[in-house]
């Protein structure tokens, strides 16, 4: 078996999947009436046609099947708890869908929601999925070991953030799906191309999200035939883990996962601040506003494709850690500076308005 073969093998098997079940998705949610309903904060196109919103089930299947798959391939195996963590990683992502179908399906309330989100990251960390080290941003070398309670309570934020910020990212027709095959992608290279020696065998979960992302990708780009729904939150269950078990990627992640990320950190705080529960979906969301404001959802969505592939293409070409901190700060000043113009915008647009 040639080097690149393993890697061909699962990311075709993971795309094939996903493009089967995808169908089946569309089939099952008209089938049993588990559709997108137009009210509230959603009000796509997609909504208004009541597009199925059982595409967790192309997600979960296609990444689920191939990750046990790729166990039998013979390809280097340098973790020693590589067993564990995926045994964490399977049960813990089958409880994350259960609870994003359930949901999709009885409409769970904020409460509920955490609550599964809370019990799939214990798993994580109960199976060894946790962040162990971290490097320093500004020399590179990596800092002494934290206490236990210290990096189960950052992993624990780390996973639960994750799943947030991808669930709150899904609003436009491809955005999520697309942004997590940019973030695999970036996964993928670090972990089979620039460590030494390479994470084949964790650089195959990778390769699983990336074709699993990309066949669901292929009907929910718009216009949409299939919702993700709880997918969403699976998806950032995912990326969470993966980050952690590829060598906490942070840094990748963060500047891949930048614009989203400090979406949703963003609109905690404005919450907070009008009293309000953190957990309860609204407009405010940068592309929700951007839609309010009259641009289309794909340009929006290749926005962010372009925006989040940028970031995450700087993490292979720059090396310093301190560049790479630079580059996080100049992200996060833009992306400020973004959300300064689009909120003067809509503000002087309802003054208009009015």
């Amino acid at each position: 078996m040639s080097d690149t073969t393993p890697f061909v093998l699962v990311f075709t098997l993971s795309l094939s999947i996903a493009l089967v079940l995808g169908p089946l998705a569309e089939k099952l949610g008209k089938r049993f009436n588990i559709v997108s309903v137009a009210g509230g904060r959603r009000q796509s196109e997609g909504d208004k046609r009541g597009v199925s919103k059982l595409g967790s089930i192309s997600l979960f299947g296609a990444f689920t099947f191939t990750i046990l798959v790729a166990q039998f391939l013979p390809v280097p195996r340098l973790d020693p708890y590589e067993v564990v963590r995926l045994t964490g990683l399977v049960v813990g992502s089958f409880v994350i869908f259960l609870f994003g179908l359930l949901d999709d399906i009885f409409h769970f309330g904020s409460f509920p929601q955490f609550l599964g989100q809370f019990l799939a990251a214990a798993i994580a960390i109960a199976f060894q999925i946790f962040i162990q080290t971290f490097n320093n941003p500004l020399t590179g070398q990596q800092i002494d070991p934290w206490s236990h309670i210290v990096t189960v309570t950052l992993s624990f934020f780390w996973l639960v953030g994750m799943m947030n910020t991808v669930n709150w990212l899904d609003g436009a027709d491809g955005l999520a799906a697309g942004v997590a095959f940019i973030a695999g992608t970036m996964l993928f290279i670090n972990s089979a191309l620039r460590v030494d020696p390479p994470q084949t065998s964790v650089s195959l979960l990778m390769l699983a999200l990336m074709g699993s992302s990309l066949g669901f990708l292929c009907y929910n780009f718009y216009p949409a035939r299939i919702f993700m729904g709880g997918g969403a939150v699976y998806l950032g269950y995912l990326l969470g883990t993966l980050s952690i078990i590829g060598g906490a990627k942070m840094a990748t992640i963060l500047l891949v996962m930048g614009l989203p990320l400090i979406d949703a950190f963003w609109l905690v705080l404005n919450r907070v601040r009008r009293g309000r529960s953190p957990f309860v979906g609204d407009r405010d969301h940068m592309h929700f506003r951007l839609l309010d404001m009259g641009f289309s959802q794909r340009q929006i969505v290749l926005a962010y494709y372009c925006f989040c592939a940028f970031f995450g293409v700087l993490t292979l070409v720059i090396e310093s850690q301190f560049f790479k901190f630079m580059a996080l700060g100049v992200m996060l000043v833009l992306v400020m500076l973004g959300f300064w113009l689009v909120t003067r915008s809509s503000q002087a647009g309802s003054s208009k308005s009015s």
